[in-house]
């Protein structure tokens, strides 16, 4: 009976991970190795885990910003794991997804949030209300906020957008910070200067890793930087947000800045038990990961708004012998798109195939054997 007790304990204690293939076979082994050393301690086991849990600190943080900023690409690269969709395409995260990152006693879980977006954008992609809504959703159960900007882009750079400053004034009671993304396309470093003041509305404090220097010529870029800014502060502008905490200059691509980005993540992490185990990247189950895959790289392949218009649903999925086996349905709206997917003799199909099998490798950390088919809607459901 005592070992019956023990073990119903145990099991209210430990939390299976909503991701099968990334958590539930490390929580098995963890309760198979604790049952068998415990058994016997149970009273011991309990103040074990209450200390444990009293040492625990959490950390949520939404990741905001405009379409194609590149948020996925640099959660993907933060966490070291592949559980965000990315392509080159706008509107490639459709809903709000968690990434964990845990290291020593500290967990971070970073929101993957849709890029905002105006009611211009949600007519012309029939985007669901949800898409909307997603945003506000992450920031709500966060703590603090990560807003990333695009500096590569020479039109949009130099200003916030005023759905993304909405969204920050409605949410100011919130700490933010900036991440400047993209700085490996810009081929003078002095634009980061012109940038951060207009969006800073001159009343930045603190500037963290200033281009990819390092060691005393980064200490001296910074100090010059902060100088030169506030030598040409003027009025603040309507275009900025003058409140952000801290602001970090970063390439996803690269890699450069990324590891002061969870450095100060951490940092501010609250006494707090963990919500998910050390294994656990993502909140996605395994279907949702390859249906996700399947849509990113049909974005990139597919010309205009044509990717827009598919439908992708998991038709099987099984994990056999150490395998992943999957097979995917992208619905086309008519004849003529089904034949662009496909491409001759079927080979952007394969391209696209192969694509996607490398990208779930990469996720899954497993072989994987992928099938993806198409199909044309029918006139009943097109009506």
């Amino acid at each position: 009976m005592h070992d019956i007790g023990m073990a119903l304990i145990l099991l209210r204690r430990f939390r299976i991970a909503p991701n099968p293939l990334l958590g539930l076979q490390h929580c098995q082994r963890c309760f198979s190795a604790r049952l068998s050393e415990n058994v016997s301690t149970g009273e011991g086991t309990q103040s074990e885990e209450q200390t444990k849990s009293s040492s625990e600190r959490l950390i949520k943080v939404a990741i905001i910003g405009m379409p194609n900023a590149g948020k996925s690409t640099l959660i993907n690269r933060l966490i070291d794991q592949r559980v965000c969709p990315v392509s080159a395409k706008v509107h490639t995260t459709r809903k709000a997804s968690k990434a964990i990152h845990s290291k020593s006693n500290s967990q971070a879980i970073l929101f993957d949030t849709p890029g905002l977006v105006g009611n211009r954008e949600i007519k012309k992609h029939q985007l669901d209300p949800q898409f909307v809504s997603a945003c506000r959703h992450a920031i709500q159960h966060s703590s603090l906020i990560g807003v990333v900007h695009d500096v590569s882009n020479s039109w949009t750079r130099h200003t916030l957008h005023p759905v993304l400053l909405r969204i920050l004034e409605e949410y100011s009671k919130l700490p933010s910070f900036l991440i400047l993304n993209k700085i490996d396309t810009l081929k003078s470093k002095r634009i980061l200067l012109d940038i951060v003041r207009n969006i800073t509305c001159n009343q930045l404090e603190t500037i963290s890793n200033y281009g990819p220097q390092g060691g005393r010529r980064k200490a001296r870029a910074v100090g010059s930087a902060t100088e030169a800014i506030k030598e040409t502060a003027t009025q603040p502008s309507t275009e900025g947000w003058p409140h952000f905490r801290e602001i970090f200059m970063v390439s996803a691509m690269t890699g450069d800045g990324l590891r002061e980005v969870m450095n100060y993540v951490h940092a501010n992490a609250k006494q707090q038990p963990w919500e998910h185990l050390p294994n656990e990247h993502t909140d996605q189950t395994p279907e949702q990961l390859i249906v996700q895959s399947v849509q990113a790289r049909l974005l990139d392949f597919m010309p205009q708004e044509i990717p827009y218009q598919l439908q992708t649903e998991l038709e099987y999925y099984e994990v056999v012998g150490g395998r992943v086996l999957a097979s995917a349905i992208v619905t086309c709206p008519n004849d003529r798109i089904a034949r662009l997917v496909c491409g001759e003799s079927n080979g952007k199909l394969r391209q696209i195939n192969e694509q996607v099998t490398s990208d779930l490798i990469e996720t899954f950390g497993m072989p994987v054997l992928l099938t993806i088919t198409t199909r044309v809607r029918s006139k009943e459901a097109r009506s």
